[in-house]
């Protein structure tokens, strides 16, 4: 069964937070590091990334948890896996390595479960991150003219990284947390391209993120601005992600669905950060507060962002069960 049969008959499930979980294992830089990188000279605790080639056995049994709490599609551990954001830590030409080795690990958890459930398969989404510059706004803010990366460099950063993706088994591709949508804007592009040169496709997810309660991205964008940007593209889905919680998200994800010709997808934090950075909202405070959208049929994929677990996923995934997926309007189908 194709992604886009299951997604017809239900409402997909996304997983949750990588980030939350790899906190819980208190790792040192020895584990990071793993043999291959014995040497490197820069410290690389905190590049969670590098996992996927270092604690595989880590990254594995996360995908796994995720699995077995119901979600349908689990990301690949590779949101910072591009030349851009691994500079920090010189480690750029590991860059295929780790999005290879993460699209293989999660495929092989995906295809476990798919074998022990034939009717209900599981997919792999290659997590394309928005890396840590922008190409939108100036770092400088005494010359706002400055820009700290160019379009053409995020275009074969993403490129890099689709293609190690898609030859480690990604089924699709996730441009996600969009914070500029010029940046979106170089990975689609990227994207794109690598389809032209591989002669084949697969489905394209998109999710921004809301940074705050003017309901804009960071380079100033509204939901519904955001959604006209990237609409020349055949996407699969369209949705947001991170920055807000489930209830804070709503009115935006109700803009999508009145206007969106793709799918929608929906993966919110556990609430809003206390003061120490920790997501404080248990499974059902969350799962009470995603069943608005269930109600209101705004969704087609549901899943979670920063502090959300596997008793999260499972909370989300039982949800789902009792309601229908969104349908796309027909006048915006039609247009």
């Amino acid at each position: 069964m194709s992604i886009y049969e299951a997604i017809q008959k239900r409402i997909l499930v996304l997983d949750g937070a990588m980030g939350t979980m790899i906190q819980r294992h208190k790792l040192e830089d020895a584990d990071f590091r793993g043999e291959r990188f014995k040497n490197h000279p820069s410290p690389l605790k905190g590049n969670n990334d590098l996992l996927s080639i270092t604690r595989p056995d880590i990254i594995l049994d996360i995908h796994r948890q995720y699995l077995e709490a119901g979600a349908d599609i689990i990301e690949t551990n590779t949101f910072s896996a591009t030349t851009i954001a691994q500079a920090d830590y010189h480690l750029e030409e590991a860059v295929y390595d780790i999005n290879y080795q993460s699209a293989r690990i999660a495929r092989q958890a995906a295809d476990e479960f798919t074998r022990k459930t034939p009717d209900k398969p599981r997919f792999v989404a290659g997590a394309m991150g928005p890396t840590n510059k922008t190409a939108s706004i100036s770092p400088d803010v005494n010359n706002p003219g400055y820009r700290a990366i160019t379009f053409d460099q995020l275009k074969e950063a993403y490129r890099q990284q689709a293609k190690a993706l898609l030859e480690g088994g990604a089924d699709l591709l996730l441009v996600e947390t969009v914070f500029d949508t010029l940046n979106a804007k170089a990975a689609l592009f990227a994207i794109q391209e690598l389809f032209d040169q591989l002669g084949r496709q697969v489905p394209i997810m998109v999710s921004g993120t809301i940074t705050d309660a003017s309901g804009r991205t960071l380079s100033g964008q509204t939901t519904e601005a955001f959604l006209v940007s990237v609409s020349h593209v055949p996407l699969f889905s369209i949705g947001l992600n991170c920055a807000l919680g489930a209830s804070q998200l709503r009115p935006y994800l109700q803009v999508l669905n009145e206007q969106a010709p793709f799918y929608v997808s929906a993966y919110p934090n556990a609430g809003l950060p206390n003061e120490f950075g920790h997501y404080d909202q248990t499974p059902e405070e969350m799962a009470a507060q995603v069943e608005e959208y269930l109600k209101e049929g705004l969704v087609n994929v549901l899943g979670g962002c920063c502090g959300t677990t596997p008793a999260h996923i499972r909370k989300i995934a039982e949800l789902t069960e009792k309601y229908k997926p969104r349908v796309i309007p027909q006048e915006v189908e039609s247009e």
